[in-house]
């Protein structure tokens, strides 16, 4: 008896017997590459060798992604995925971005393929707001790739006009705006956060969404929070009643991670099932990963027939984080057959460098065993599982690191050094997804030559890393002029450090510490003069060898002890930083800066929101 084939590399969209199986739209592999495949001569020579029915598998043209309709997926096999790491993801404790960080990661999740972008909460601050709206202008009317994709751009409000109303004008610029609003429901909610009735629920929600219509958008995300918590027949009841209002798509989050793989798909199959006109809107999930089963959950979610999936780059959010993109994206494109054929536009041989890209501007890095992206994902020690790789790499492998963009090959051999001129390194640029305008080209030009002249080779890690901190970086209240620092056994460790304010006047400040970097950090708290507590300090090598960028992420909050305005909003929230020079104490007062930039421009902004408040306060009195 002939021995069954081994398992085809690179998932169910590789397995013969699997693509057999699932009608052809479903079978052809919703994933475009960015390069044509091409079988080796020993495969191609025998059409048997099972990499032979791998790589045609492959080479088969995707499905085209349905045409955008807010209330509807004319392909019932199409899975819209939500990206919120701008939003959600940004919740995370010191994941602070800037506005120019939001806008080049969410101009790489239009390259990605994402089908809507939360692009942040615009009521929450004006900050916010221009971020979003920023992103709406350009990346919501931006085609992207092939089909010239252009993502929805979404706006988070909870359900009152004010929030709703920030909402509308921030995403009002995109071709296809939306506005997403919520309300809690469970009991534990309604009783002690809202203190309101489910009838009051009910109602709060009807209006709002109804509101959010009426000012235009066509379409309108709605959201029972904590909904994996909330009883049954009270939320088939304000499903219905949202729906009547004028809702488009009904998003269900398990928003603390409660919920096991079969409840949430038993709680998705039960609101299909009972919800009065569901027919006319798409449901929506959003999982956390409290349990760490937010990947699991989605995934029983989008079997039970939801067809948007709410994600973020690498998991990152509140608490433990969201459901990870990445695993979500490559677990329904491995077990297609086992998900009656679902698929995403998705385009993931983008995701390895959206996730490098996301860590750099967030500061939040993945562990090394993180599923699909962390370093250690195709990594194989085990004596035993080389043998394997050596002789088929399918033994152990079910992802090639092709398919996620893990292997970065030069298409033009180009090889940056110290000798690279402005062609080659704008050309780079372009091929790692980065846009930048000329004057922040010449900005970064100037430190890519000052790095190349003391390294051999300048690598893409250090590309990024110089582009996070010349470029993506805050507001700048206060920039690097000097920095002199002295160390030793022999004494104390003495810094000096020279400053340029807004204005163009230099300060320069000395100070001692129990090494040069806290000596540099005091040197710099005498000038800017804002008490500051430093909660995390980090610093990694970007790539290996004695001459390696440093790049250093700091998290700092405001130190209110004995402060009268504790209790203005910023006492509590967290900044962070990054800095990279191959010098560790220029790179650490570098990420300082960065954090301290941030703060300033955040208080600065609180302080003009609340004189502004007065001042309608005083007049309205009049």
């Amino acid at each position: 008896m002939a021995s069954a084939p081994a398992k085809p590399y690179c998932c169910s969209s590789l397995n013969p017997a699997a693509s057999a199986a699932l009608p052809r739209r479903a079978a052809l592999s919703p994933f475009p590459a960015a390069k044509p495949r091409r079988l080796s001569a020993a495969v191609a020579a025998n059409p048997s060798h099972p990499r032979a029915a791998a790589v045609r598998a492959c080479l088969a043209a995707p499905p085209r992604r349905p045409e955008y309709v807010p209330d509807r997926i004319d392909d019932p096999n199409y899975v819209r995925i939500f990206d919120t790491t701008l939003r959600d993801g940004e919740q995370s404790p010191g994941a602070t971005m800037t506005s120019a960080e939001k806008l080049v990661v969410a101009r790489q999740l239009a390259r990605l393929g994402v089908d809507i972008i939360e692009a942040g909460f615009p009521a929450s601050s004006p900050d916010d707001l221009d971020a979003v709206r920023s992103i709406a202008i350009e990346v919501g009317n931006t085609p992207v790739g092939d089909d010239g994709h252009v993502p929805v751009i979404c706006g988070l409000s909870r359900c009152n006009k004010r929030d709703i109303d920030a909402a509308w004008e921030a995403v009002r610029h995109a071709r296809k705006p939306r506005i997403h609003t919520f309300i809690a429901t469970s009991e534990i909610h309604m009783q002690h956060k809202l203190r309101k009735t489910p009838e009051q629920v009910v109602a709060i929600a009807k209006e709002m969404v109804a509101y959010a219509r009426s000012l235009g958008c066509p379409d309108v995300e709605f959201s029972p929070e904590d909904a994996g918590r909330s009883n049954r027949e009270f939320l088939y009841h304000i499903l219905e009643e949202v729906i009547k209002a004028g809702a488009t798509t009904l998003n269900i989050p398990d928003t603390v991670g409660y919920t096991l793989p079969h409840e949430f798909g038993k709680l998705i199959a039960d609101i299909k099932a009972n919800t009065p006109g569901i027919e006319n809107a798409i449901i929506s999930t959003h999982c956390q990963n409290d349990l760490g089963l937010a990947s699991a959950n989605t995934l029983a979610g989008a079997d039970a027939g939801a067809r948007q999936l709410e994600v973020t780059i690498n998991g990152i959010g509140e608490r433990a984080g969201n459901a990870s993109l990445e695993e979500v994206v490559m677990a329904i494109k491995c077990r297609r057959e086992l998900l009656d054929g679902l698929y995403t536009g998705i385009n993931s041989q983008h995701i390895t460098m959206t996730s490098k890209m996301v860590q750099e501007h967030s500061g939040l890095h993945v562990q090394p065993h993180k599923a699909i992206v962390g370093a250690n994902a195709f990594a194989h020690e085990s004596g035993i599982h080389q043998d394997g790789m050596l002789k088929f790499k399918g033994t152990y492998e079910i992802i090639s690191p092709d398919d996620i963009g893990l292997t970065r090959a030069n298409e033009f051999g180009i090889v940056l050094g110290k000798l690279s001129g402005r062609h080659a390194v704008r050309t780079k640029l372009v091929e790692l997804g980065y846009e930048i305008n000329d004057k922040e080209f010449e900005d970064f030009f100037k430190r890519y030559k000052e790095v190349a002249e003391k390294k051999k080779r300048v690598t893409d890690e250090d590309i990024e890393a110089l582009l996070s901190d010349e470029i993506f970086q805050p507001k700048v209240i206060w920039s690097l002029g000097d920095v002199q620092a002295t160390c030793g056994t022999l004494g104390l460790s003495t810094a000096t450090v020279k400053l340029i304010g807004l204005d163009g006047e230099e300060k320069i400040g000395c100070s001692v510490g129990t090494g040069p970097v806290d000596a540099a950090y005091n040197a710099i708290d005498q000038i800017i003069q804002i008490p500051t507590v430093l909660k995390e300090y980090g610093m990694t090598s970007v790539t290996e060898g004695i001459d390696a960028i440093a790049t250093t992420r700091v998290l700092i909050t405001r130190d209110v002890t004995g402060d009268e305005h504790s209790a203005s909003g910023y006492s509590s929230r967290s900044f962070s930083g990054s800095g990279a020079a191959m010098d560790v104490v220029v790179s650490s007062v570098r990420a300082y800066l960065s954090a301290l930039n941030k703060m300033s421009s955040f208080i600065g902004a609180v302080n003009a929101s609340s004189e502004a408040q007065e001042s309608i306060s005083v007049k309205t009195s009049e």
